[in-house]
């Protein structure tokens, strides 16, 4: 399922998790309508905190530059 600990040391860790939120989220077709709501809550938390921890990411290493 969604719910799993990703450790965001590189930007391509973010990449990733947001690509599986998407994969995720293409296999609506194969779920009952009941389950879409949850599907789409899932993928739109993992997709939040995988924009977060890129904007954290891109914070450090905007700091690291200066």
């Amino acid at each position: 399922m969604l719910a799993r600990q990703v450790n965001f040391e590189d930007g391509q860790a973010a990449v990733d998790a947001i690509e599986q939120a998407l994969q995720d989220l293409e296999q609506l077709r194969e779920l009952p309508v009941a389950e879409h709501v949850g599907r789409f809550e899932a993928v739109h938390a993992a997709l939040a905190d995988a924009l977060a921890k890129a904007d954290n990411f891109l914070s450090r290493t905007s700091t690291n530059r200066s």
